[in-house]
């Protein structure tokens, strides 16, 4: 595609504004990664976010950029991107970030940014100007993320569960303090490389419209380095009024249940990084936490909490949408 005229000031502006989203997705879902451990009171909450933010940054070494090309090329147009689409994308995902943030409610940053595309996009151009294949695969994953969550949870719930049936709770719980270090670390690893690549195709996308790289080049290694360290220093704030939600409110956790919540959680994140699907961390580990729960005894779920959830999952990307494209309109106008 034909490079568009970004002037340098514009280009450093929209870079910090992403950094700066990938800043809040880490203090926004820093909840999804330390909830479970500090529920179960394994690890106190400055040690939590210590552990998730290094192994948020550590994913830089563990993955390929699949999940960064899907954002970067295969959402939207690469043809239609230019500074206002990626103003409005940007500002309607914080923006959607913070309404949720102020009020505790564990939604997804990843289909805020994704929802803050497609609402900018269709601003411009209209439906054509959209990617299919790419939404398509997002929005199944809205289902199939924390299906696969709940399941996994709860498969591993329940094979623990036989495996230790002869074992004392005490027995049992220290083993699962020990190992819960280990699923939350996984979990974290498996959040950094999904979620940090977003930012990544984000800048990426911005770069090739401004002619600042080919699209036949790499990702330049200071972007991926800078959106790594980001949502790193993101989750090391920690987003903590969504931290009871996620850890108490939807069911009530011990190490073994925390365990099995995180593994089902980080082995999804692993698939999907893997076929570089931009899944929900917020949505993954929601549905491993109440497959743990329903795992336990139906009753153990509080149903009312996980639906008020499901119903910010449904709002987001329309939400989000509908910001951006307004932001959009503002962005012609400021610059």
């Amino acid at each position: 595609m034909d490079a568009i005229h970004i002037g340098m000031g514009v280009m450093i502006m929209l870079v910090a504004l992403a950094l700066a989203f990938d800043f809040m997705n880490g203090f926004h879902d820093a909840a999804n990664s330390i909830a479970t451990v500090v529920s179960t009171g394994v690890l106190k909450p400055l040690s939590a976010v210590g552990l998730a933010a290094f192994f948020n940054v550590l994913a830089l070494f563990v993955f390929q950029l699949k999940v960064a090309a899907t954002v970067g090329k295969g959402t939207i147009d690469p043809a239609i991107v230019d500074q206002y689409v990626i103003f409005g994308a940007l500002v309607g995902a914080i923006s959607w970030n913070l309404i949720t943030w102020f009020y505790g409610i564990p939604s997804s940053s990843s289909h805020a940014l994704i929802g803050g595309l497609v609402g900018a996009a269709l601003a411009k151009g209209g439906v054509d100007t959209l990617v299919w294949t790419g939404v398509m695969k997002t929005i199944a994953f809205i289902l199939i993320s924390p299906l696969l969550g709940f399941v996994l949870g709860s498969s591993i719930m329940i094979a623990v569960s036989w495996l230790f049936f002869r074992s004392t709770p005490r027995r049992v719980d220290r083993w699962f303090r020990r190992l819960q270090l280990v699923s939350a670390s996984a979990y974290s690893l498996g959040h950094g490389g999904n979620d940090a690549q977003k930012t990544i195709g984000i800048i990426w996308m911005l770069l090739i419209a401004g002619g600042f790289t080919a699209a036949g080049d790499p990702v330049p290694m200071w972007v991926v380095i800078s959106c790594y360290l980001a949502i790193g220093l993101g989750t090391l704030f920690g987003g903590w009024r969504i931290v009871k939600t996620m850890g108490q409110r939807i069911t009530k956790l011990k190490p073994v249940g925390g365990f099995s919540a995180e593994t089902g959680g980080a082995i999804t994140l692993f698939v999907a990084t893997g076929l570089g699907v931009p899944v929900s961390t917020t949505h993954t580990i929601t549905g491993a936490i109440v497959g743990v729960g329903a795992a336990q005894h139906r009753h153990a779920v509080r149903w009312g909490v996980a639906g008020n959830i499901v119903w910010a999952w449904v709002f987001t990307i329309p939400a989000s949408a509908l910001i951006s494209a307004a932001f959009w309109a503002i962005g012609r106008s400021l610059f």
